[in-house]
């Protein structure tokens, strides 16, 4: 995809890793942020020749910051994929403050900060193309997972919302929402509890991260470009949201 360029939050591990590896492939310029992980960051750096750049993306500064040197680097965005995200698991009860604001402020206030930085230009220039990684639990709902669950839901709603208001100017906003994926962070379930999830997939696995990407690359082309606000499932048939 000549003279696009692609920003991917936490991509450098996992579905972000493979969403980042696609869009290179593709022909995209793309820079790939992370949160810590140096050693996984540089290895990947190194093996695909996608830029890193280390922030936090739960503090708006810091996204303001590193979107400036990002486009001072490559150009002005074309694509933004919202991936970054963690977990912090905990039956309601038990889940403390700190565990609710970590998940709220790395998941969904990181897709407000990273946005507000893209959006103007996109408008712009009357081309853009944002993608935002939610969840199944974000559709579903999962027990230990209030916090989330909130948090990809929000970006369902944020994603409706936006799409709404860079439709006439050429911005598209959408969702994907995987199922269970074969990432370090599934690996880590314990091997009973993944067997009893994997037994609820109709087609009979995890799905894989390049399965994503596959799904990213085309709502980031050109080709999609009469859809917005929409949300893509990708889960092996494990819940169906209309």
């Amino acid at each position: 995809m000549a003279d696009r360029r692609a920003i991917v939050t936490g991509g450098t591990r996992g579905i972000g890793r493979a969403i980042s590896t696609a869009l290179k492939e593709a022909g995209y310029a793309v820079a790939a942020t992370y949160a810590g992980n140096d050693e996984a960051a540089h290895k990947f750096r190194e093996e695909t020749g996608v830029a890193v750049y280390k922030w936090d993306v739960g503090d708006y500064e810091a996204c303001k910051a590193g979107v400036a040197e990002i486009e001072q680097a490559q150009g002005p965005t074309d694509v933004l994929v919202n991936n970054a995200g963690v977990t912090r698991d905990a039956m309601f009860h038990k889940m403390t403050p700190q565990q609710w604001r970590e998940v709220i402020r790395a998941d969904l206030n990181s897709v407000f900060n990273m946005t507000h930085q893209v959006f103007p230009g996109m408008r712009e220039r009357g081309y853009g193309r944002i993608v935002n990684i939610s969840s199944i639990n974000g559709q579903k709902g999962q027990m230990g997972q209030t916090n989330y669950s909130a948090a990809k839901a929000g970006m369902l709603g944020f994603t409706r919302a936006l799409a709404q208001e860079g439709a006439f100017k050429g911005v598209t906003v959408n969702a994907v929402a995987p199922g269970y994926i074969a990432t370090d962070m599934v690996a880590a379930v314990p091997e009973e509890a993944l067997k009893k999830i994997v037994a609820q997939i109709p087609v009979g696995r995890l799905g894989e991260a390049e399965e994503i990407a596959r799904c990213v690359l085309f709502l980031a082309s050109e080709d999609a470009g009469f859809i917005t606000g929409s949300v893509l499932t990708v889960n092996g048939g494990q819940y169906f949201a209309a």
